[in-house]
């Protein structure tokens, strides 16, 4: 019984350690969005002035930084994963074997983080905007047109079993397989010990385990974007039908 506990004990600590480290990693994840951001800005001033070689070197440096937003993501996921799944054994562990082969296989399954598409491509449409503002970018088909900047790369709106929407859950998490959002005490009960529990949203086949559904780095950013939209398209609703209220008047 003691030895349980001391497992118990040794779980917990290396949890709370995770839970540090993936706070200083997601520190650093927000000044790189923060970056992005303000070189966008630059961006588009150069535009305007007709300084394309700058804003190029710009977007080059934005996809660099990018690269690294990726793999912070990816390290963040990787620490929580370890971190979640560890149990004490006879054995001294190599954490940083655990953490560097969970970081590889991230990448290998998932080489690219949604966000940064997204991102990059908020980019290029605000230094596009400057001077072709309503017509689509080169390149550009039917879907992409779809697919604007004012989207969020978020797969679900609506957790499928609490039936809450995305921006009013408290505790979200990600399912690192099929990359489904969900209330955490919710789905964690639908798991429970089922080691062949599957994603509840319709048509999904992806396999849940309780160290593979976590709040990742880019989810609270996705989900707060999600909400900053939703406030702008309620404004331009309110907007629009006082407009039309005037002009029946």
């Amino acid at each position: 019984m003691a030895s349980a506990s001391s497992s118990d004990g040794v779980a917990g600590r290396i949890r709370n350690a995770s839970l540090v480290l993936v706070s200083d990693n997601n520190s650093t994840i927000a000044d790189i969005r923060k970056a992005v951001t303000m070189m966008k800005n630059i961006a588009v001033e150069l535009e305007r002035d007709n300084q394309t070689e700058k804003v190029k070197d710009l977007e080059n440096s934005v996809a660099e930084l990018l690269g690294l937003y990726g793999d912070c993501a990816h390290r963040s996921s990787a620490i929580q994963a370890v971190a979640n799944g560890y149990q004490p054994g006879e054995q001294l562990t190599d954490f940083q074997k655990l953490l560097d082969d969970e970081f590889t296989k991230l990448k290998t399954t998932s080489p690219s983080v949604p966000q940064n598409d997204h991102l990059l491509r908020q980019f290029r449409e605000a230094v596009w905007n400057v001077h072709h503002a309503g017509e689509p970018m080169p390149g550009d088909d039917e879907e992409d047109i779809v697919m604007t900047s004012t989207q969020c790369p978020l797969l679900n709106v609506t957790c499928p079993l609490s039936g809450k929407p995305l921006t009013e859950l408290a505790d979200p998490v990600r399912s690192m397989v099929c990359k489904h959002v969900y209330d955490k005490a919710a789905i964690m009960h639908y798991i429970g010990n089922n080691p062949n529990a599957k994603c509840p949203i319709a048509g999904c086949v992806g396999k849940l385990q309780n160290n593979k559904v976590v709040c990742d780095p880019m989810l609270k950013f996705e989900i707060e974007e999600m909400r900053s939209m939703n406030k702008q398209t309620n404004r331009a609703e309110v907007i629009e039908d006082f407009t039309e209220a005037v002009d029946e008047d």
